[in-house]
C-alpha cells in the first residue's frame, strides 16, 4: 500500500528531539512513574512500563536510575503524584494538535499550554475536538532502502495490521497497541532495526504547510514541547 512522503518529517522530528535531549530523561521518568503506579512494578505484567523502560534504555538512562523510579512509583519510596491530562487544539491552517501532559499542578499546566497555543496563532479546543482525526497505533518506521518484501513478510506474519511504503521508500509498519511489542520483537529478531518504534497517535490525514505557515507551526510546536509538563505532542501537519 502506497503512502505519501513521511520520511523528511520523521528525520526532522528526530533532529528536534535530539536537540532537546536534556528533557528526554525527565519525560521518561514521569512515564515510568505513572506506568508503575498504575500497573505495578513487575515488567512482565505491565506492558506500558516495559515500553517506558525500553525508552529509558534507548536514551542511555542507567539501570539503577530506572529501578529507583520504578520502586518510588510502586510505593517502596515516597514520590510526587502525577496525573495525566490530554489537551487538544488547532494550529496554523487548521492543523490538529494533541498535547499529552503529566503534571502535579493542572492549573499551571493548562495555563501554560493555552498561552503557547495563543502566542503563535493556535487555539485550544475542547476534549474530543481533534482526537477523532487520529488513531492510537503501534508504529515502526524503516529507512528507505530497507527490503520491503522482508519487512512485509515478517510484520504480517507477526500480526501487523498494515505495511505502507511512502514516495521516498520509507516503510511504515502499523499494529494495534497490544500487538506492538510482538511485531517489533519479530522484526528485530529478523535483523530489521527500525528508525522509529513507538505507540503513538497517528493522524488519519495530514495538512501540508509551507513557508511562513510552516515556520509559525514549528514555533508553536516547539513552545508546547518545551513546557516542563508536556510528555508528547501529536499533530497532522506536514512541514
Amino acid at each position: 500500500m502506497a503512502g505519501h512522503s513521511k520520511w523528511a518529517n520523521i528525520q526532522h522530528r528526530k533532529g528536534r528531539q535530539d536537540e532537546k535531549r536534556g528533557k528526554v530523561w525527565t519525560r521518561i521518568i514521569r512515564e515510568i512513574v505513572v506506568a508503575a503506579r498504575q500497573g505495578g512494578g513487575d515488567l512482565s505484567m505491565n506492558p506500558r512500563l516495559r515500553l517506558a523502560v525500553d525508552k529509558a534504555k534507548a536514551a542511555n538512562m542507567p539501570a539503577e536510575r530506572i529501578k529507583y523510579n520504578i520502586d518510588k512509583a510502586s510505593g517502596n519510596l515516597e514520590g510526587i503524584n502525577y496525573e495525566e491530562i490530554r489537551y487538544e487544539g488547532y494550529g496554523i491552517g487548521g492543523a490538529a494538535i494533541i498535547v499529552d501532559t503529566m503534571t502535579d499542578n493542572r492549573v499551571r499546566t493548562v495555563a501554560e499550554v493555552r498561552h503557547a497555543f495563543s502566542k503563535y496563532g493556535g487555539n485550544m479546543g475542547t476534549e474530543g475536538s481533534v482526537a477523532f482525526q487520529f488513531k492510537n497505533v503501534g508504529q515502526l518506521i524503516y529507512a528507505p532502502g530497507t527490503s520491503e518484501d522482508k519487512v512485509m513478510e515478517v510484520a504480517l506474519e507477526a500480526g501487523a495490521e498494515d505495511v505502507i511504503t511512502d514516495d521516498e521508500g520509507a516503510i511504515e509498519v502499523l499494529t494495534t497497541p497490544a500487538d506492538f511489542e510482538a511485531v517489533r520483537d519479530a522484526l528485530e529478531a529478523a535483523g530489521l532495526k527500525p528508525e522509529v518504534a513507538e505507540v503513538t497517535m497517528r493522524p488519519e490525514s495530514t495538512i501540508a504547510l509551507e513557508g511562513d505557515d510552516a515556520a509559525r507551526m514549528q514555533k508553536l510546536l516547539d513552545m508546547i514541547e518545551d513546557l516542563d509538563d508536556v510528555q508528547e505532542v501529536y499533530h497532522n501537519a506536514e512541514l
